[in-house]
């Protein structure tokens, strides 16, 4: 009985996890778009020729506000991780994707490249867009956390996986010669969907490596 007991605690601690992790770094996410949704308002309507410079420091506000909602789940499995540190990472890289998403739509003269070099830059880009975020924060997680390693393939997959709920959504629903609050209400609305999709998988990688915790000391 004793044995079930321990089983039955462990399996509602990681499910109590999971369910914060996806509510906070959903609520996370989503308020951080709100950044990058204001800059391509203040870009359109505004400051076109400053768009990639209101985008780039937007994607800082928003990694910033996604950090800080999931180190906080992160420090009751991990009290020792260093929030500050989190945050930072987040941010910064959260700012680096945005401004390798934004090359193709700022510098157009790609377009005349060979195809063999438009196709590696492009899976170059997106494996540093998608990758950005979960390798800053490996630097910290890896602190805490044995073979924090897969959190790097474990990000990109649910960023990759949000970015495509978000593309399927949007593009549908834009359409020319609509009013920017109207696009930026169906981009909102996207990017929570998009939000909850990056955090159900990366909720589900860190249960994963959450059983290495005990181990942080000996981390590499």
């Amino acid at each position: 009985m004793a044995v079930a007991d321990s089983t039955y605690d462990g399996g509602t601690a990681r499910r109590a996890f999971l369910t914060h992790w996806v509510g906070w770094a959903t609520l996370g996410e989503s308020l951080g778009f709100l950044a990058p949704v204001l800059a391509w308002f203040l870009a359109a309507t505004a400051w076109p020729r400053a768009e990639f410079a209101l985008l780039v420091l937007a994607g800082l506000a928003e990694g910033a506000v996604l950090g800080w909602f999931q180190v906080r789940v992160l420090r009751n499995r991990l009290p020792g991780i260093s929030a500050a540190r989190w945050v930072l990472l987040t941010a910064v890289a959260a700012a680096f994707a945005w401004s390798v998403g934004m090359l193709p739509s700022t510098f157009g003269e790609w377009q005349d490249w060979p195809l063999p070099l438009r196709l590696t830059a492009g899976g170059a880009a997106a494996i540093l867009l998608l990758g950005s975020i979960g390798t800053a924060q490996w630097f910290e997680l890896r602190h805490h956390v044995r073979r924090a390693w897969p959190w790097i393939a474990g990000n990109a997959a649910a960023w990759a996986a949000g970015l495509a709920a978000f593309m399927l959504v949007a593009p549908p629903l834009w359409q020319p010669d609509q009013p920017a609050w109207l696009i930026a209400v169906i981009g909102v609305g996207a990017a929570v969907l998009m939000a909850a999709v990056m955090a159900v998988v990366t909720g589900l990688v860190l249960l994963r490596l959450m059983p290495d915790a005990a181990a942080a000391g000996d981390a590499h």
